[in-house]
């Protein structure tokens, strides 16, 4: 119980007060029934709570004291301690070191203000906050009265115009057992003013500099007709005003309180030094840059008197007054300091140190970033007049800066999304956080502004300021009446969103078709990946056949890409932009076991930067879809015209072999169903599908108010192709069955080809036959002997044998083919919109006499058509 006892709170303090005091137990029962007192009490500091300032002054101290290495081990000691979280106070420990760190039994060269009654004795004096407490709104004072009553005043404010006394149950008057050194009157007349001066490092002075008392003096109190002594030897030694003295008063207009010398200048709205002041060039400019900070302190502060207790102001613009009371709230902690700081100086007097002391040069240093957030607040106070103007601005001309901090409208951002996704992914509408006055279009325009905006400096990287972007709005002679602002609130709004809307949209449009290209891009995707440079796509696949034919995995990329140039050279493709056809490439696709290169070669065209988010991957994806099918449809069309060329040039050879006139007959029958087919498909994708659909898409472009406008028929148009060509998901039975009718033509073609080979060398060996047997005729010999005949009608005649298998085999595939369309055209009766097509493509109703599942749907289709007809 004995050794709780020594460590129990009311012991450990009892110990304390005799180690201060140097007295015994029961010597000190005064002291430490007031300490008891002291430490029950709500009393606090009237500093700031600033760690790092304190452990600052403690290693300051201690350099001061030559004690390097236990500077080195405190800061050791309290990372140690910041880490560890053993303690939640650490700033009250902290502080207390700093005030004990002086024993008042040794003798000193400062203010004794770190002396235990000292500090108790300004704790009872003083203790309102000089910066957590601003000046009440229902008691307004003009900027004049300011100044006027601010010489008057006989009570330090520390930068707030206004600041009443609070009361707090703190203890009681001090006992005079408690203080040493000098008397109560001296040490708290000494102790008047910024309570922030002795957290300061100040340099050593003459133990008397604070023994004689001196009237009460603050920050925002006027100049004491008893000036200080530096000031006063400043102006006794030349007739030049002195750096102190300029200290003092730009202090005083940091607060927007005229100075001595530095005075408000009515026409002229600024802060100037009167020509007649004897002062040198280089401190008159220092001083007159740094007066900018008052003014700027006025125009805001001004703006917030006016506005704070307007409540037809709105939330809006309440919000908006409580955040720069807030800013000016940081800035006058900053003055507090600055004045502290003033006060150290004027109680040491002559015996401070020059390195320490407070300059012009210095102010412009520790104000810089002040002077940049003030400016930028006044920058918002010129903008925002009235509700509207509040509106107006967070919705226009901050809403650059809105959309990109993301969180602080209605407006959200995904960081993680990368550049080339930036339209389409970063930026979305947080729908439960949209004002009840915003209309959901009016959101989503709001929301297309800030993205154009945006791209148009991350992905276009154009730096043009959205001020240029967007129209300059009209800037109004006198507020208006509140009923009359609310009156014309919806239509005035509307008209703002909608001015900035258009001209961003247009702005962002002109950029991508005159910088980037994007009509021309957009053409070039239909003359190359989608077929429509007829003559270029001809030559190509006259080029590419001889490679194409041959098995994919001995094909090479850079051969074909050799080609590909090679067909532009010699095609009206030469004329096109070099920009468009560096971008034309050749593609690869997959091998799988048995594909020639005419299963694998693609064309590709390679985007990026802006012109992506239009052409974005999936769109590419698409149009390599589109290109295979409309290429494996332009080589049908290639082959057949092919297999015509071979009928009709083997025609003629073939007429001395009447054998082969029923088969040669098959084989032109067949060939014309294809031919008609894939005419009637062609001309069904050709102008039906691509036309019809560009044509759609070209107009809608050039009516299109933004570029999601442009997207979005981008993507119909991507969607309207890929459905009327058979190339979704419903039509994959039709799709099937198309491929199939390609795969017979590829059949047929093989199957003539073998046909015409075997009859071109049956003809070319009878003819070799007839050759010989003149020949000797003409030579007087038999033209051919008995073996002879016989072996040549032995050969015939094995020719011949193989017609009918040639006929079996043609039949076998005209049976398939037939199969294949009937089935292709039941699948077309059942929609709508291929109707028309089925009607093409069976306009003699043949395939309706072959297959009975054909007649009712065609009857009735047809019987419907005449009837709207």
């Amino acid at each position: 119980m004995a050794a709780l006892d020594q460590k129990s709170p009311n012991v450990l303090l009892q110990n304390l007060c005799c180690k201060i005091t140097g007295k015994s137990e029961a010597d000190v029962a005064h002291q430490f029934q007031y300490a008891v007192r002291v430490i029950g009490s709500n009393y606090a500091p009237t500093i700031e709570r600033d760690e790092f300032l304190v452990s600052e002054k403690i290693k300051k101290e201690l350099l001061k004291q030559r004690r390097e290495a236990d500077a080195a081990l405190f800061s050791e000691l309290h990372r140690k301690l910041q880490t560890q979280g053993v303690l939640k106070h650490r700033w009250s420990i902290l502080y207390l070191l700093l005030s004990l760190c002086e024993d008042p039994r040794k003798p000193s060269n400062r203010v004794p203000v770190c002396s235990y009654g000292a500090l108790l004795t300004q704790a009872r004096d003083v203790h309102s906050t000089p910066f957590y407490y601003a000046r009440p709104q229902s008691l307004p004072l003009s900027y004049p009265e300011r100044s006027a009553t601010a010489h008057n005043s006989s009570m330090a404010t520390s930068g707030i115009s206004s600041m009443g006394v609070f009361s707090i149950n703190g203890p009681g008057p001090t006992p005079p057992s408690l203080l040493t050194g000098p008397g109560p009157q001296a040490v708290g007349e000494s102790m008047r003013g910024s309570r922030l001066a002795w957290t300061l490092p100040v340099s050593s002075s003459p133990s008397g500099a604070a023994a004689a008392p001196r009237p009460p003096s603050g920050p925002s109190s006027s100049p004491a007709p008893k000036l200080p002594q530096r000031q006063r030897r400043d102006e006794d030694g030349s007739a030049e005003i002195g750096e102190a003295a300029l200290v003092r008063d730009i202090l005083y207009v940091f607060q927007g309180i005229d100075g001595k010398f530095i005075k408000m200048c009515s026409p002229e709205n600024c802060y100037k030094i009167d020509s007649k002041v004897p002062l040198c060039k280089s401190l008159r400019d220092t001083s007159s840059r740094l007066a900018e900070l008052g003014w700027l302190h006025n125009k805001i502060r001004k703006y917030t008197d006016s506005h704070s207790l307007d409540r037809a102001f709105g939330l809006v613009g309440q919000s908006f007054c409580a955040a720069l009371h807030q800013e000016l709230k940081e800035y006058y902690r900053l003055l507090s300091v600055l004045h502290a700081q003033l006060q150290v100086e004027d109680d040491q007097g002559v015996n401070m140190s020059v390195d320490s002391s407070l300059t012009l040069r210095r102010l412009l240093v520790w104000t810089y970033d002040p002077k940049v957030r003030l400016k930028t607040l006044a920058a918002l106070v010129d903008y925002c007049q009235g509700y509207l103007k509040i509106v107006q601005c967070e919705l226009g001309i901050n809403l650059h800066l809105t959309i990109e901090t993301c969180v602080q409208f209605f407006v959200a951002s995904d960081p993680t999304v990368k550049t080339d996704r930036l339209w389409h992914d970063k930026y979305s509408l947080r729908k439960s956080m949209i004002p009840a006055f915003i209309t959901m279009d009016q959101a989503r325009k709001v929301l297309l502004i800030g993205k154009s905006i945006n791209f148009l400096h991350q992905v276009c990287h154009d730096r043009t300021p959205p001020g240029k972007i967007m129209p300059a709005s009209k800037s109004t002679d006198s507020p208006k009446d509140a009923s009359v602002l609310f009156t014309d609130l919806e239509g005035a709004f509307q008209s703002k969103i909608d001015a900035a809307y258009f001209e961003t949209s247009k702005y962002l449009l002109d950029v991508l078709n005159k910088n980037y290209q994007l009509l021309e891009h957009l053409q070039a995707m239909r003359r190359y990946v989608l077929l429509g440079q007829g003559d270029f796509i001809r030559h190509l696949m006259d080029l590419l056949k001889p490679e194409l034919a041959r098995a994919a995995t001995t094909l090479y990329q850079h051969n074909l890409t050799g080609i590909l140039e090679t067909a532009v050279r010699a095609t009206n493709a030469q004329f096109d932009s070099p920009e468009i056809l560096k971008r034309l490439d050749v593609r690869l696709l997959e091998v799988s076991p048995g594909d020639t290169g005419w299963d694998v070669f693609s064309l590709d065209y390679h985007v990026e930067g802006p012109i992506a988010t239009v052409f974005t991957r999936e769109c590419m994806s698409h149009y390599l879809r589109v290109f295979n099918f409309l290429w494996r449809a332009k080589r049908m069309e290639y082959i057949l015209t092919d297999i015509w060329k071979g009928q009709m040039c083997n025609a003629k050879l073939l007429k001395s072999m009447p054998e082969l006139s029923g088969v040669l007959h098959q084989c032109h029958v067949l060939a014309s169903e294809m031919v008609h087919f894939i005419h009637q498909m062609q001309y069904y994708i050709t102008f039906e599908v691509l036309e019809c659909s560009w044509d759609e898409l070209w107009n809608k472009v050039q009516q299109a108010q933004d570029l999601d406008h442009i997207i979005a028929a981008h993507d119909v148009f991507l969607d309207s192709i890929i459905s009327r060509c058979l190339l979704d998901v419903n039509n994959r039975p039709l799709l099937n069955q198309l491929r199939a009718v390609f795969d017979q033509i590829i059949e047929f073609q093989n199957a003539q080809d073998t046909l015409y080979r075997s009859a071109l060398e049956e003809l070319q060996l009878r003819i070799q036959f007839e050759d010989k047997k003149r020949q000797r005729e003409e030579m007087g010999e038999w033209g051919v002997t008995a073996e002879q005949e016989a072996e040549e009608n032995r050969r015939v005649q094995e020719f011949k044998d193989t017609i009918p298998k040639m006929c079996s085999q043609l039949r076998l595939l005209t049976h398939f083919y037939q199969g294949i369309v009937q089935e292709f055209l039941r699948l077309l009766m059942s929609d709508e919109s291929l109707q028309f097509l089925s009607f093409r493509l069976d306009f003699n109703e043949h395939y309706k006499a072959r297959d009975p599942r054909l007649r009712p749907s065609l009857g009735a289709t047809r019987g419907r058509r005449s009837a709207n007809i």
